[in-house]
């Protein structure tokens, strides 16, 4: 069924669509994947002499929805019904399904040279002369399974 959407206004003037998926959140059972605690991620930098944060743009609307799930968010407005493709903000398990797909994305690297809290990422290097490189290959290896 789909539901009302409206607009709110974001910092700096920019508008953003707002859909109350709290019906559809009452149904769906919650996915008990753990996050990262911020502390152990806090306490993995230490000897570190150069740290960088990135943030994935966009990064729930990276992950496709499947087309028997898309009817599940479809939204009324004024031009008509639409439902989307990729996973919306609001999802109750959207937090816990990101952080599932980053961890096995960046396996190979969380713990050694990365650390992951749902959209944002830490690359850490223990020597700031390595630090760009591992940035550059980060960013190829992302690009990659893009």
């Amino acid at each position: 069924m789909a539901v009302q959407c409206g607009i709110s206004t974001k910092p700096g003037g920019k508008w953003r669509m707002c859909i109350d998926f709290r019906d559809l959140n009452k149904a769906c059972p919650k996915d008990f994947y753990p996050l990262p605690r911020i502390d152990q991620l806090v306490d993995s930098t230490s000897g570190c002499e150069l740290l960088s944060m990135m943030d994935a743009s966009q990064g729930y609307h990276q992950i496709m929805l499947a087309p028997e799930d898309r009817k599940k968010v479809s939204f009324i407005t004024s031009e008509g019904t639409f439902c989307y493709v990729a996973m919306p903000f609001g999802l109750k398990n959207a937090g816990a399904t990101y952080q599932r797909l980053v961890d096995k994305i960046f396996r190979p690297q969380i713990g050694r040279n990365v650390e992951v809290y749902v959209d944002d990422m830490l690359v850490k290097s223990k020597k700031a002369a390595d630090h760009q490189g591992l940035g550059r290959d980060l960013l190829s290896f992302k690009e990659n399974i893009s």
